[in-house]
């Protein structure tokens, strides 16, 4: 059983730094391993209740189509299916979200942002996105929203699609750039080739998106820390509002995961090391901020906080509510997590009988509300006790006072009542650190 990393500092110390198979990522709390089926008459009783907590609302909508299956990819994803299959799927995720729209937990409250995410959204066709757009315009408003992301593969654009975009309305688009080097995006399954960067660039630029952010991967198979520098020159060169850095991982279920499940185990001369991938962050980091970047979180820099805003991620690491659409979907409502199925044809089939495609939920107790922004909100790097503690009662200096001593005597952390602030070192590797904030309950249990 795949357990957490970081939940004691003595345990911490005795893991390996190798790479192993296994989501190190640490994306929401409880853990999804405790979403279950059983939970979703709860979860029905609260959609048709008028929503009693005034949280933002926002929308994330699945597009799970792809040119190719990155070998390091675990989302659900489709690389199989034909121009009628995806219409198949609009039809089915329109319908979702106008089931959404009406139901009493809606009643009064517009989006707050929309997101657009995959798999690959710009993987449609031009008519497509339209019928998209409209769709949900039909049954939301969108221009009034503060944000609209949209996920790219830069080797399905084309200047006529992102003008396309453009006039739809999205305000944030986001180009999954990974790697600068043509080898080592072969070599993990990429579509794309780096002179398709750089002309989708240039084209969104001409086109006046007001913020464009390119995703890195630190520690791609392949990958060297020469090529790295590289690709934080060309990131410099072309000075995007944001960068998002992640770190590889290896998840049970990617393509590398099987090939390597299949060899025995992970080939270090082929798998970066977590102090390598920590190293080739820090270098990142180091020189974003050099050129002028600021730090907005443990994976994103921003030119100007001021301006550059990421209302998606703000708004629900700090409570907001989601509907989450689209096969596999995640979403969260009125203190309940919720997850469609996992399977094309139990979503598409619900959706015809009009029902919502649910699979998992899981009511989570206002103590469990707590941690779980207190562990996506150190994601950004520090907290401000004294908000905190007015939004959910009690201390946080005090109620979690081992954990934080632990994180100051290994020098990953600084508290203080005016404020808690990661380190660069505890930054980077922020995802190993969260769970020691855990219930004893989900201590040592699967995290998916």
């Amino acid at each position: 059983m795949q357990r957490f990393r970081g939940l004691i500092d003595s345990m911490t110390q005795t893991i390996s730094e190798k790479t192993e198979l296994g989501n190190y990522f640490i994306a929401n709390y409880p853990p999804f391993s405790f979403w279950k089926p059983g939970h979703l008459e709860a979860a029905a009783q609260t959609l048709n209740s008028p929503a009693k907590i005034p949280t933002p609302l926002g929308l994330y909508v699945h597009i799970p189509f792809c040119r190719k299956r990155c070998k390091f990819c675990y989302f659900r994803v489709y690389t199989d299916k034909n121009a009628r299959d995806v219409d198949s799927y609009l039809d089915a995720l329109l319908r979702e979200i106008s089931l959404y729209a009406q139901a009493p937990v809606r009643s009064g409250r517009e989006l707050k942002f929309i997101y657009f995410g995959g798999g690959t959204p710009s993987y449609l066709s031009v008519a497509q996105l339209e019928k998209l757009f409209h769709g949900i315009r039909d049954s939301f408003s969108i221009k009034n929203a503060g944000e609209a992301t949209f996920e790219c593969e830069p080797g399905t654009l084309q200047q006529h699609k992102l003008a396309a975009l453009r006039e739809l309305g999205v305000t944030r688009l986001s180009l999954g750039v990974e790697n600068f080097s043509d080898e080592v995006l072969e070599e993990n399954g990429r579509a794309h080739h780096s002179q398709e960067i750089f002309r989708a660039y240039s084209w969104a630029r001409d086109l006046g998106f007001p913020q464009i952010n390119i995703d890195l991967i630190a520690g791609m198979i392949g990958d060297s820390e020469a090529n790295w520098h590289d690709c934080l020159k060309k990131t410099i060169e072309l000075a995007p509002d944001c960068v998002t850095i992640y770190q590889l991982e290896l998840p049970f279920n990617t393509v590398f995961s099987k090939e390597m499940l299949m060899a025995g185990q992970p080939d270090p001369k082929r798998v970066a090391d977590w102090p390598t991938k920590r190293k080739w962050m820090r270098d990142a980091f180091e020189t974003l901020q050099a050129a002028g970047y600021q730090v907005s979180s443990g994976y994103t820099l921003v030119k100007d906080k001021s301006k550059v805003k990421f209302v998606y991620r703000d708004e629900l690491w700090h409570g907001a509510d989601m509907f989450g659409t689209g096969v596999a979907s995640f979403g969260h409502m009125q203190g309940i997590h919720l997850q469609n199925v996992d399977g094309w044809e139990a979503y598409l089939e619900k959706l015809a009988k009009g029902e919502l495609p649910l699979g998992r939920a899981l009511p989570i107790a206002p103590a469990q509300q707590r941690v779980r922004e207190l562990i996506l909100q150190l994601k950004t790097g520090h907290i401000l006790p004294a908000e905190f503690d007015a939004k959910f009662g009690g201390s946080l200096l005090n109620d979690f006072q081992e954990q934080w001593k632990s994180l100051e005597n290994t020098g990953m952390a600084a508290v203080a009542p005016e404020g808690i602030q990661l380190s660069l070192d505890g930054l980077l590797q922020v995802d190993r650190l969260l769970p020691r904030f855990f219930e004893p309950q989900f201590h040592s249990q699967r995290y998916t």
